[in-house]
């Protein structure tokens, strides 16, 4: 089992936004960082289909908003850390006079196989869905199909960026997404609000 689906399941064991991670593995390696990365990719998932409740209680949905713009800053330094943990295990690789770079760093390449678990766990059910009828499921094995290869494509895919980074074939350059919504003082709503 990988990680990303280890991460989902225990999340399910109890299926709660509030339950705090066991994450298993020794605290700063890869495996802690990729568990607690899809841990708050799964936690978020349910958080989004939570606020899209139409009865929702506006001031809840507003909470439930912020909450999922933390969690989204948190993803972000979470693949941010990835990055710097792959960065500093390629320190000592020189690359080829002609190496390229990706248009990705090898970390979101992983933000997207993180999520495309929670897709493929997800869809899963609704394929086992005993309320649904036959067309729904018919619809969603024909989606889980797609995204299973979608899975072995950007697995190999991500396998061959970091082979490509290793043999010097590429270079791994990172970008920080510098969001600015979320920084005080960058975000002008909030460095007028705090003025005043």
């Amino acid at each position: 089992m990988d990680i990303f689906e280890k991460a989902v399941l225990d999340f399910h064991v109890h299926n709660d936004v509030d339950s705090i991670a066991k994450n298993p593995f020794k605290e700063g390696s890869i495996e802690f960082l990729l568990y607690s990365k899809n841990y708050i990719d799964t936690v978020q998932w349910h958080l989004e289909d939570t606020v899209r409740d139409p009865q929702i209680d506006p001031s809840k949905g507003l909470d439930l908003k912020r909450r999922i713009d933390q969690s989204n800053q948190q993803r972000t330094d979470l693949v941010e850390k990835i990055d710097d943990y792959l960065l500093n295990q390629f320190a000592s690789i020189l690359p080829m006079a002609d190496a390229k770079i990706n248009t990705e760093s090898p970390a979101w390449a992983i933000d997207r196989l993180s999520i495309l678990a929670l897709k493929i766990y997800h869809m899963q059910e609704e394929v086992m869905r005993k309320d649904a009828d036959e067309l729904h499921v018919i619809k969603c094995k024909l989606k889980l199909e797609v995204l299973m290869e979608q899975k072995k494509d950007l697995a190999l895919s991500i396998d061959e960026l970091i082979d490509d980074i290793q043999a010097g074939r590429k270079k791994m350059k990172v970008y920080r997404q510098m969001k600015m919504y979320n920084d005080p003082s960058l975000n002008p709503v909030l460095y007028k609000s705090t003025n005043n």
